[in-house]
């Protein structure tokens, strides 16, 4: 008598102010200011108005993404890559927490494929991949031009509310897989992210915003306060 094969299991995590206390995203936006990239007070007021949107759940990704990329696209890939290298040593390495590292371990110590599925572009968000241990990412994707650099369009589907549905849904026919195949757990913060903690067979509202965390108590889903001290739970 044989045993059925055991269900592939996923481990997926949004990324900011998820693993990061912090967003990505807007802090990048941040620092291309404080490096001389971008007008403070015009860029600022649009930053913190995409952000705004974003919270709310009415972003326009597709002109975020041409607002948020513009200085990157003018500087070339040199000066891009070295921004971006300044950007990890100064913002993001100091802001990783060893919870948020752990929780990671823990699920690819116990064979689970892990993935950050992300709203935020590849551009900013590789090396945050990369520094935190998880080489599988979805992001949203930039167009590149003949030259190879961006163009400041979105390539397929923007990894964004029922996007990161659809993106992780590619993913897994690109394995000959559907949900029913694989075993999967959802750390999220965003009400954005709703539709994919619907989707996975554990959700787990991770830092969440008071509306998910209302949700998460009306569904009974896991809450788990990564950056408390200490983590109010640990990974199943």
């Amino acid at each position: 008598m044989t045993s059925e094969p055991r269900r592939l299991r996923l481990a997926l995590f949004d990324l900011d102010h998820t693993l990061l206390p912090l967003d990505s995203d807007y802090e990048w936006g941040e620092f291309t200011i404080r490096i001389g990239w971008n007008d403070p007070v015009e860029f600022a007021r649009r930053n913190d108005e995409f952000y705004a949107h974003y919270q709310a759940g009415t972003l326009n990704v597709h002109d975020y993404v041409r607002f948020a990329t513009e200085a990157v696209r003018l500087r070339g890939p040199e000066a891009a890559a070295a921004a971006h290298q300044q950007f990890m040593r100064e913002v993001i390495t100091p802001a990783i927490q060893p919870q948020a590292l752990d929780l990671i371990r823990q699920h690819q110590a116990a064979g689970d494929e892990v993935l950050i599925v992300t709203a935020t572009n590849e551009f900013v968000t590789g090396p945050i991949a990369q520094a935190l241990g998880v080489p599988q990412l979805l992001a949203v994707q930039l167009v590149r031009d003949a030259s190879g650099w961006y163009t400041g369009e979105i390539d397929g589907v923007p990894t964004m509310r029922e996007g990161k549905v659809t993106r992780m849904e590619q993913w897994l026919a690109a394995r000959q897989l559907t949900w029913a195949d694989v075993d999967s757990t959802f750390y999220s913060d965003s009400m954005n992210d709703v539709p994919l903690l619907e989707k996975v067979n554990r959700p787990v509202a991770t830092n969440p915003d008071p509306r998910l965390r209302a949700l998460a108590q009306q569904r009974g889903w896991r809450i788990l306060d990564l950056f408390a001290e200490p983590a109010s739970q640990t990974a199943a």
